[in-house]
C-alpha cells in the first residue's frame, strides 16, 4: 500500500506543537540587523533559509522530520525593516549571504548543510559561492538564479515599497492566494493552505517587495560553475511561481548537482510533502 505524501491535519498540529514546545528561540546581531533564529534538534546542523514571503514556522513539519532523522535544525528571519534594526533600502543581495555566514559565526559553526527555498536558494547560492568552506553540501527547493520580473510584477512591486504594515493587513489576499495558489495544494487538507497564508502573512508588505525588486535584478548564473559541493534541487511537478526553465538553469551550470521532483507538489514542498522531502534531504546529507 502506497503511504499518502501528504501531511494530515494531525500531522500539521503536532510539527506545530513540537515546534512551540522544543524549539528554542534566541536572536543575534549581523551588523545589519537582529536576526531572530530557532535551534532544534541534536546531530549535524542543517540551517534553513526561508523564501521571499515565509517564515521559519513554514518548515515545522520539514523540521520535525529532520530531528526525528538525527539532525539539528536551525532556521531564521530574514530581515524585515519592522522590528529587527534593518534598514532595508541599504540592502543588496549578498548582504543576505553574509548574514547567513554571521550565523553560522554567532552558534560557533565552522561549517554547516544549508536548505534555501525559493528566495532563499538565491541567498544560498550567493553565500556558498562566496564562502565555499562553510557549506559542505547544498539543498536548494524551488531554486532559480535568475527570475526576471514582468512589468505587472514589477510596478506592483515598486508600489508596495510604500505600504505599511504586514502581508495578512491586505484586504483581498486570502482571495488572491485562493485564485493563484491554492491549486498547488491538491491532496491536502485545507489547514495545511491555511498554514501557509499564516506564515506568509507576517512578512512586512515592504519587505516582501524589497526582496522582489531584488530577484528582478540578480543574475546568480556566473557563480555557478564555481560551486563544487554537491547540491541537492528539490522541485514540484506544477510549481506556478518558478518556471521550469529557470530551475533547469542551475542543473546545467552547477557542477555536482541532483534533481528531485516531487508529484503532485507545487512551489511548497515544505507545506505539502514534508516528510518525503525531508526523506530525500537525510539521505542526501548522510551519503
Amino acid at each position: 500500500m502506497t503511504r499518502n505524501p501528504h501531511p494530515t491535519v494531525a500531522d500539521l498540529h503536532a510539527a506545530i506543537d513540537r515546534f512551540d514546545r522544543e524549539a528554542t528561540p534566541s536572536a543575534c546581531h549581523t551588523g545589519r540587523y537582529r536576526l531572530r533564529y530557532w535551534t532544534w534538534g541534536t546531530g549535524p546542523t542543517v540551517v534553513f533559509v526561508h523564501g521571499m514571503a515565509d517564515t521559519t514556522r513554514s518548515f515545522a513539519m520539514q523540521m520535525a522530520a529532520m530531528v526525528d532523522h538525527g539532525f539539528r535544525c536551525v532556521g531564521y528571519e530574514l530581515p524585515n525593516g519592522l522590528d529587527d534594526d534593518a534598514v532595508l533600502g541599504m540592502y543588496r543581495h549578498h548582504h543576505y549571504g553574509d548574514d547567513l555566514v554571521a550565523l553560522l559565526d554567532h552558534l560557533n559553526l565552522g561549517t554547516a548543510f544549508v536548505q534555501g527555498s525559493s528566495f532563499g536558494s538565491t541567498i544560498t547560492q550567493s553565500a556558498v559561492a562566496r564562502y565555499p568552506d562553510r557549506f559542505p553540501r547544498v539543498v536548494l527547493q524551488g531554486g532559480f538564479p535568475r527570475r526576471p520580473l514582468n512589468r505587472v510584477e514589477r510596478g506592483l512591486a515598486r508600489l508596495a515599497r510604500y505600504w505599511g504594515g504586514r502581508m495578512k493587513n491586505l484586504p483581498i489576499r486570502t482571495k488572491v492566494m485562493e485564485r493563484l495558489e491554492k491549486q498547488q495544494f491538491v491532496g491536502c487538507p485545507d489547514e495545511v493552505f491555511r498554514h501557509l497564508i499564516a506564515c506568509s502573512g507576517e512578512t512586512p508588505c515592504r519587505a516582501a517587495a524589497l526582496r522582489t525588486l531584488i530577484i528582478d535584478k540578480i543574475d546568480l548564473r556566473p557563480m555557478l560553475p564555481g560551486i563544487r559541493q554537491p547540491v541537492l534541487m528539490i522541485g514540484g511537478d506544477r510549481d506556478a511561481l518558478v518556471p521550469r526553465a529557470m530551475e533547469a538553469e542551475l542543473e546545467q551550470l552547477l557542477p555536482d548537482v541532483r534533481r528531485v521532483e516531487f508529484s503532485p507538489c507545487g512551489h511548497y514542498p515544505q507545506y505539502t510533502v514534508p516528510r518525503p522531502m525531508a526523506d530525500a534531504l537525510a539521505d542526501f546529507l548522510k551519503n
